[in-house]
């Protein structure tokens, strides 16, 4: 069983930061939110004409300044997630040294932020690719269309390790109980979500729909909430 940290005990932290809120999940929310924008908002998908079969003609639809917001807000989402992958294994892994579940956190963070890159990284290209780009006219219409396919689920595969941490959250906070239950029903969601669309109908991304919605309200909830990670 999991137990908290005799120093990071609430009373004494409490006596330590004057009762302030810790800041450090407000990485967590800024990673959600511009996840959430670099993912949702700037799919270079959006606004294209429906094709059957999707051929290369659809690049006439493609806005250059979608796809260069979600390389712009897709890194800082993935520099967010980094920091915050940090502040984790600072602030929260000495608290809960025997909890394997929050080591799993600030891993599966890292390895979504690895993925990420990727993801953002072929948004970019698109960016300086199509016409009024940087390097406009370097490929053809079939080396373009190859990008474009690459951003089909580019930006939302790499969000499965932030998945896994949602699942590594809950199993804290209902079996560990060192967070609000709440917050772990909340993380069930997600992994339930996923498993369900990849297992019944093959789809690869659906964490990109619910992982940034996770992320904005777990970390909103442990910046203003009373886990004992967090006081």
């Amino acid at each position: 069983m999991t137990t908290i940290d005799p120093d990071a005990r609430p009373g004494r932290m409490a006596r330590q930061d004057g009762g302030r809120r810790a800041k450090w999940p407000l990485y967590g929310v800024g990673a959600g939110a511009l996840g959430g924008v670099a993912t949702l908002l700037a799919d270079v998908r959006a606004g294209t004409a429906e094709r059957t079969p999707v051929e290369a003609s659809v690049l006439d639809d493609v806005s250059r300044s979608v796809a260069h917001l979600g390389l712009v807000a897709g890194f800082l989402a993935v520099s967010l997630l980094l920091v915050l992958a940090a502040a984790w294994r600072r602030q929260v892994e000495p608290r809960v040294p025997s909890s394997t579940a929050a080591h799993v956190v600030s891993g599966a963070l890292t390895a979504s932020a690895a993925g990420l890159t990727y993801g953002y990284g072929w948004k970019g290209a698109l960016a300086i690719y199509l016409p009024d780009g940087l390097d406009e006219r370097s490929f053809g219409e079939n080396g373009m269309f190859v990008y474009f396919m690459l951003n089909d689920f580019g930006g939302y595969i790499g969000w499965l390790g932030v998945v896994v941490a949602a699942g590594a959250v809950a199993w804290m906070a209902l079996r560990e109980r060192t967070i609000s239950r709440w917050i772990g029903w909340f993380s069930v969601v997600p992994v339930l979500a996923v498993v369900l669309f990849a297992g019944i109908t093959g789809l690869p991304g659906f964490q990109g729909v619910v992982g940034p919605v996770w992320m904005l309200v777990t970390f909103l909830g442990l910046a203003w909430g009373r886990s004992a990670i967090v006081r």
